[in-house]
């Protein structure tokens, strides 16, 4: 689903003429944030069209990433809760998705051992090698898409979005600008 609805971002000198009726219209910032949005936007389509030709949806894919444990490792099962936390999502959203999976076979609801009220929910021996046959192809096209950037701008890259997700969570849900905040 797509954050930025613009085919053609705005050019910089449009954007330093709309900064003189909108004296918070930052035009650098706006254009940097702009370009982070279509970016992050044809990634993300990047990754959708490789799910769809493996029949997953990205929110599927990560609930299999997320219970597949660290690559190489043992998968370990986790409760609906800790999915919905982990995948930043709710624990409805996280409900569906289970849904689909464990109808697909590619993950299957046992209750906790130790407390039986809670759920957890495991990878399949399926949802195990239905991984193991996307991952070499996921990784490709990241590869791929990371491709014209050199190693070290690509850990610049990190750092930077790195410091742009840090503010945004500082800023929280529903944050005010500094002149919002004033003028209260």
């Amino acid at each position: 689903m797509p954050l930025l609805m613009l085919k053609d971002l705005p050019r910089y000198e449009c954007l330093l003429e709309a900064a003189r009726s909108f004296p918070d219209l930052d035009p650098s910032a706006c254009e940097a944030f702009l370009n982070l949005l279509r970016a992050g936007d044809e990634a993300y389509r990047q990754s959708e069209s490789f799910f769809s030709e493996h029949n997953i949806s990205p929110g599927r894919f990560t609930v299999l990433m997320l219970l597949s444990g660290t690559l190489g490792r043992e998968p370990l099962p986790q409760t609906p809760a800790e999915l919905a936390e982990k995948a930043g999502v709710t624990r409805a959203t996280i409900t569906g998705l289970v849904d689909t999976l464990e109808r697909d076979g590619l993950v299957r609801r046992e209750h906790d051992s130790d407390d039986r009220r809670m759920m957890l929910v495991h990878l399949t021996q399926k949802g195990h090698a239905a991984l193991r046959e996307i991952l070499p192809g996921h990784f490709k096209r990241m590869a791929a898409l990371m491709a014209p950037l050199s190693e070290h701008e690509r850990k610049t890259l990190v750092r930077l979005l790195d410091k742009v997700a840090g503010q945004a969570s500082a800023m929280g849900p529903g944050a005010r600008s500094q002149s919002q905040a004033a003028a209260v």
